[in-house]
């Protein structure tokens, strides 16, 4: 199911009657919306928040040891975050090493059927939605993906814009530097792999 802080809690098959893709005049990049409320979190922070119960004892003294505290807002500790949860995802691995048995059989033959299909995986920055329509013969005639950056796009657009207002006085490779990490909050990938943030700074 999809949950959230603010009482959502829904089916995975829902999850269009509450969440719409916006255009917005400014960019190419859609922005993900909770319908009638705006934008929206996910990734560690979010994760970190909703399930800090369910994590191991290790996990949770590693996670107080980092000054880690629920409810965490502040978005530069999403790092922390992740380490936490890569900490739990080793001793997860290692328990379902230690349990695992081969199943028998190792896959499971099946044959196609017309239908419409919907899931929804964590992705290490958030939640990744799929929804697939099929034919009899299991040819996919439409499909929808809402990866998790398009879904923090428009938080990560309002962070840099309340953020640049604060150190406009810096060197414009400090400002650029500033405004990276706040977008590495979400995606710590984006702003090098893709050289997401071109900055144009006009200075009045």
């Amino acid at each position: 199911r999809l949950v959230s802080n603010k009482g959502l809690d829904i089916a995975v098959s829902e999850y269009e009657q509450y969440f719409v893709e916006e255009q917005v005049p400014h960019s190419t990049a859609l922005h993900s919306v909770v319908k009638g409320s705006g934008a929206y979190l996910v990734g560690p922070l979010a994760r970190f928040n909703l399930n800090f119960d369910k994590l191991s004892p290790t996990a949770q003294a590693a996670a107080r040891e980092a000054g880690m505290s629920v409810p965490c807002l502040n978005p530069f500790k999403s790092i922390v975050a992740r380490a936490v949860e890569t900490l739990y995802a080793c001793e997860e691995a290692l328990r379902l090493i230690r349990a695992y048995e081969p199943p028998q059989p190792a896959a499971v033959e099946v044959s196609p059927v017309a239908g419409v299909a919907t899931g929804c995986t964590e992705a290490p920055r958030g939640i990744l939605y799929h929804r697939y329509t099929v034919d009899e013969r299991g040819v996919i005639l439409n499909a929808k993906i809402v990866p998790p950056t398009s879904q923090n796009q428009k938080r990560i657009e309002m962070d840099l814009r309340a953020l640049v207002p604060a150190y406009l006085d810096e060197p414009e490779e400090h400002l650029t530097w500033r405004c990276e990490q706040a977008i590495r909050n979400y995606d710590p990938c984006i702003s090098c792999s893709t050289h997401f943030l071109r900055l144009n700074l006009e200075r009045l």
